[in-house]
C-alpha cells in the first residue's frame, strides 16, 4: 500500500519536516504511529530506518530501509533514503546507485538532483556533475546557485571558457544589480575574473577588472590582480606603481617586494654588478620609507653578494642581536645554501662574540657598549650556527655559556636539547627539554616538544604521561582524545618509535590512524559543497577542491606511508620473526638482553589488551597479504607524489617482491628520471638485473621484449658485467664523497656474489672507506647507522671495530656506546 489516508498523509509530511529540522526522536515517534495502522507502508518504513540511523542504531536502520524498499520498489523516497543511508557511511558508490534509481522514477526531483550533484563533486565525477547541474538550471533558471554550480562544474572540468559563458549569461539576466558593494555579488565577479585569468587572456581579465571595480568588496584582491596583470602584460611602469601601492598597504608582504623587483626589470637570478647595486639602492629607499618593515631589511641579504653582502648582513645581524630577536638564525640559515654567505655570517658572528667579550661592543673600537643581552643572543646565534654545521661540541660550549648567562630562558634549553638530539644523545636531549618544560608549566608548545623528544628517545610511558597534561580533565582516555583531535605529530612520532623498537603491530596501528585522518579530511569537504555555493565563497571553494585533490602529497602522509610500507615489507620478508633482523650481529649477551626486553614488552602488551581494544595492532600484523596492504599506502603517492623518488623506490621494493618485473621496471625508470645517481637506486638496479637473470627462459617473450628495450637506459650499456657496473658506481661515489653511495655499492657487491668470503671482504672494505676524512660532509649519524646495519646483515666480524670508529665520530651518540 502506497497512498495514505488524509490524516496519516499529513502526519507523514510532518515527519519529513522533523527530519529536515533534525528532530529525530519526534520523527521516529510519528513514523511508529503511522506503522501501527499501516505496517507495510514502504516510505514510512524507510524513514523509520533513517531516524534509527541518526539515533545510532545502524543495523536496524538498514533493516527497515531495505524492508521499505521491498514493500515499495517504485518509490523514489525509498531509494533516496537508501542513498542517504549509504552516504552517511561514506559509501558513495552505492549511494550514487541509489540516487540514480530514484531519478529514474522521479527525474525532476530537485532535492534528489541536489544530493546527487553533491556526491558527484565529492567523487570528482565532474562531467556527471555538470550534467546534473545543467538539469537543475533548466528546472529552476531563476536560482543563482544552479548557475554558479554549472560554472564551477565546467571550470573543474578544465573548461573555464564555458564557465565564463555561464556566468556572463547569468550576469546579463540580473535586473537588480546592487548599487553598493555586496559581498556575495562581489565574490561572484572576482570568481568570474579568476576564470578569465585561467584562460590566459590577461588583457580580457584586466578589462573585466576595470568593469567590476565599483562592485568589488575585496579591494586588496583587486589591487593584487591589477598589479599581477600589468606585470604579465609587460606594462612595467603601471606594474611598478601598482606594486608600490601594495607595499605601502602591507610593507611586510614578501610577494609585493618580489613583484616590485620584477616590475623594474630585475626579476632574473643572475644579476650583474650594476643591477645588484640598483636593487640594493631600491631596498635602501624602501627601508627609509618603511623603517618597521622586516621584509625590506631581510630581502637585500638574498640578492647581495661579496662585500655588499657582508655590509648588509652586518647591519641586519647587529640590529637583531641588539633587540634580542630569537628567530634571527632561522631567518639567516636559508642563506647557508651559498657557501660564501655561510662563511661570511660565521665570521661576523664570531667577530661579534670576541668583541663583546673584550669591549662589550660588536667591534673592538670600544666606542659603543651594547646591552648585556647582546652577548646572550650572540651566544645563542653562534650555538645554532654550529649545530647547523653539526659541530656539536662547539655548539654545546656556546649554548652552555648562554645558559650560565641567563639560566631562566626557555629557548636556550630547547636549543641545547636540539643540539644533543642532532649529536645522537636522545635521552639527554629529552632531559634538557624536560628542564625547559619545568621552567614554564603553562606552555603547551614546550610540553608538546618535550613529549616529542621523549618519543625520539623511545620513552613511550613518559611521553604519554607528559603529552596528556593539557588534555581535558573529564576525558577517560586522553591518548585516544589526541587521535580524535587529529594531533598527527604525536601519532606519527609514536608510530616511528614503535617501529624503531620493532613493535610492528603498534607501529602499523599508528600509521593507519594517520591514513584514517587523511580520509577524514577528504570526507570533511562534503559539507562545503553546498555551503560555499550558498555563501558564495567561490574562490575559497575552488582552492579547497584543488587542495583536497593533492591532500595525500602532504609530508605527514608521505612519512606514514613510507613507514607503513617498511613494516609490511618486514612482515613479508620475515613473517615468523620480524625481530630477527635486529638481532643480526649481536653477541649472545646482547641477544639475551634483547629477548628480555621483548618479553617485558609482550607482558605489558598482554596487560593492556585486557584494558584496551587491540593496542598491539594484531589485526595488521596478522594480515595474509602484507604487500597488498602496503600498496594501499603507495597508490596515493604514485598519483600525488610522483615527483618524489622515494615513491618509486618504495614501488620497486613491493613489485620486485610480487615478481611484477614490468612494474618494477617502470619504478626504476621513473627513479632514474628524477635522480640517476641516487644511492638506493643502484642497489635496486643490481637486484633487478639479478631477478631477470634468475627468471631466465621462464620470462614471457612480451615481458622480455619490454625489458630489453629499456636495458641500456637502466645500465648505460654496462649491465652485461654487474661487477664493472658497480665498480664504476663506486668510483663515482668516491669522487662525490657520498656515504650513502658507498653503502649501496657495498650491498651491490655482496648481492652479485652472495655468500662468498671474497665478496664479503670487498663489501666490508667499501664500508670502512667511510672512515676517510673526505666523507665527513656526508658522514651523518643516520648514514653511519645504516652502514653499521649493513655490516650486521653481512654477518661481518668487524661490526665492533666499525662501532668503535663511529663512537669516535659521534662521541655523544648513545647508540654507539656499549
Amino acid at each position: 500500500m502506497r497512498e495514505l489516508p488524509q490524516k496519516e498523509a499529513n502526519l507523514f509530511k510532518q515527519i519529513l519536516k522533523c527530519y529536515e529540522n533534525k528532530q529525530y526522536k519526534k520523527g521516529f515517534k510519528g513514523a511508529e504511529q503511522i506503522l501501527k495502522k499501516f505496517p507495510e507502508h514502504g516510505e514510512t518504513l524507510a524513514l523509520k530506518g533513517l531516524f534509527l540511523n541518526h539515533l545510532d542504531k545502524k543495523e536496524e536502520a538498514y533493516e527497515f530501509v531495505k524492508k521499505g524498499l521491498r514493500h515499495d520498489l517504485r518509490s523514489h523516497v525509498c531509494w533516496h533514503v537508501f542513498g542517504l543511508l549509504y552516504r552517511s557511511d561514506k559509501n558513495y558508490e552505492e549511494a550514487l546507485k541509489c540516487y540514480s534509481q530514484a531519478l529514474k522514477i522521479d527525474k525532476e526531483n530537485l532535492q534528489i538532483l541536489r544530493d546527487y550533484s553533491l556526491l558527484q563533486v565529492q567523487t570528482r565525477n565532474y562531467e556527471g556533475f555538470a550534467e546534473t547541474r545543467h538539469i537543475l538550471l533548466e528546472l529552476r533558471p531563476q536560482n543563482r546557485q544552479f548557475w554558479i554550480g554549472l560554472a564551477i562544474a565546467y571550470h573543474m572540468m578544465g573548461k573555464p571558457d564555458l564557465g565564463i559563458k555561464v556566468l556572463t549569461t547569468y550576469e546579463e539576466t540580473l535586473k537588480d544589480i546592487p548599487t553598493k558593494p555586496d559581498y556575495e555579488h562581489s565574490e561572484m565577479l572576482l570568481y568570474h575574473n579568476s576564470m578569465l585569468e585561467e584562460t590566459g587572456d590577461i588583457q580580457a581579465a584586466l578589462d573585466h577588472l576595470d568593469t567590476i571595480e565599483k562592485h568589488v568588496c575585496d579591494r586588496n584582491a583587486l589591487r593584487e590582480k591589477r598589479a599581477k596583470y600589468f606585470l604579465a602584460l609587460g606594462r612595467q611602469e603601471d606594474a611598478e606603481k601598482a606594486y608600490r601601492g601594495l607595499v605601502a598597504h602591507n610593507p611586510d608582504n614578501f610577494a609585493y617586494f618580489d613583484g616590485l623587483r620584477k616590475s623594474i626589470g630585475l626579476g632574473h637570478d643572475n644579476l650583474s654588478a650594476e643591477e645588484e647595486a640598483k636593487l640594493l639602492e631600491l631596498f635602501k629607499e624602501l627601508q627609509k620609507e618603511y623603517p618597521r618593515s622586516n621584509a625590506a631589511k631581510r630581502l637585500p641579504l638574498r640578492y647581495a653578494t661579496g662585500d655588499a653582502f657582508v655590509k648588509v648582513a652586518d647591519e641586519y645581524m647587529r640590529n637583531n642581536l641588539r633587540k634580542g630577536v630569537p628567530s634571527l638564525f632561522v631567518n639567516m640559515k636559508t642563506l647557508y645554501t651559498n657557501k660564501e654567505k655561510a662563511q661570511a655570517v660565521e665570521k661576523l658572528a664570531l667577530g661579534y662574540l670576541a668583541a663583546l667579550d673584550k669591549t662589550k661592543g660588536f667591534d673592538n673600537s670600544g666606542s659603543t657598549v651594547e646591552p648585556p643581552t647582546a652577548l646572550l643572543w650572540t651566544l645563542y646565534f653562534v650555538a645554532q650556527h654550529y649545530d647547523f654545521k653539526r659541530q656539536s661540541n662547539e655548539a654545546l660550549t656556546h649554548i652552555n655559556r648562554a645558559i650560565e648567562h641567563t639560566p631562566t630562558l626557555v629557548e636556550l634549553y630547547m636549543t641545547k636539547g636540539r643540539i644533543l638530539k642532532h649529536a645522537g644523545d636522545y635521552v639527554q636531549a629529552m632531559n634538557v627539554l624536560n628542564e625547559a618544560r619545568e621552567l614554564d608549566l603553562q606552555d603547551r608548545f614546550i610540553n608538546s616538544k618535550c613529549s616529542k623528544y621523549m618519543l625520539r628517545a623511545d620513552k613511550m610511558a613518559e611521553a604519554e604521561k607528559t603529552v596528556v597534561m593539557f588534555a581535558r580533565a573529564d576525558i577517560a582516555d586522553p591518548l585516544n582524545d589526541l587521535v580524535d583531535m587529529q594531533a598527527m605529530w604525536f601519532i606519527l612520532e609514536a608510530g616511528e618509535s614503535h617501529l624503531r623498537q620493532n613493535q610492528l603491530g603498534r607501529a602499523l596501528k599508528r600509521f593507519h590512524q594517520v591514513e584514517k585522518l587523511f580520509a577524514d579530511f577528504t570526507e570533511d569537504q562534503f559539507d562545503f559543497h553546498m555551503y560555499c555555493l550558498r555563501k558564495m565563497t567561490l574562490r575559497a571553494y575552488i582552492s579547497l577542491l584543488k587542495l583536497e585533490d593533492q591532500l595525500r602529497s602532504h609530508q605527514y602522509f608521505v612519512r606514514a606511508a613510507q613507514n607503513a610500507v617498511q613494516c609490511y615489507i618486514t612482515l613479508f620478508d620475515k613473517p615468523e620473526g620480524a625481530d630477527s633482523e635486529e638481532m643480526e650481529g649481536m653477541t649472545e649477551a646482547e641477544k639475551k638482553k634483547f629477548r628480555n626486553k621483548q618479553r617485558k614488552a609482550e607482558l605489558k602488551a598482554q596487560k593492556e589488551t585486557e584494558e584496551k581494544k587491540d593496542p598491539e595492532g594484531l589485526k595488521y600484523i596478522k594480515t595474509e597479504d602484507p604487500l597488498g596492504e602496503a600498496l594501499k599506502f603507495l597508490k596515493p603517492l604514485q598519483e600525488l607524489a610522483a615527483d618524489r623518488i622515494e615513491t618509486h623506490l618504495m614501488g620497486f621494493e613491493l613489485y620486485i617482491r610480487k615478481n611484477k618485473l614490468l612494474l618494477a621496471l617502470k619504478s626504476l625508470l621513473k627513479s632514474i628520471k628524477i635522480d640517476a645517481n641516487n644511492a638506493t637506486l643502484h642497489e635496486q638496479l643490481v637486484r633487478f638485473a639479478l631477478a631477470v637473470q634468475k627468471a631466465g627462459t621462464s620470462l614471457k617473450p612480451a615481458v622480455k621484449s619490454v625489458i630489453d628495450k629499456h636495458w641500456d637506459t637502466l645500465f648505460q650499456g654496462k649491465a652485461k658485467d654487474l661487477k664493472a657496473f658497480t665498480a664504476s658506481f663506486l668510483e663515482t661515489s668516491k669522487t662525490l664523497g657520498s656515504v650513502p653511495n658507498l653503502i649501496s655499492a657495498a650491498i651491490a657487491v655482496s648481492l652479485i656474489e652472495p655468500g662468498t668470503e671474497k665478496s664479503k671482504a670487498e663489501a666490508e672494505a667499501i664500508i670502512f672507506l667511510i672512515a676517510d676524512d673526505k666523507y665527513i660532509g656526508t658522514r651523518s649519524l643516520e648514514n653511519v647507522l645504516v652502514a653499521q646495519k649493513t655490516l650486521k646483515s653481512l654477518r661481518s666480524s668487524r661490526v665492533q671495530e666499525f662501532r668503535t670508529k663511529a663512537a669516535s665520530w659521534f662521541p655523544k651518540a648513545t647508540v654507539f656506546q656499549s
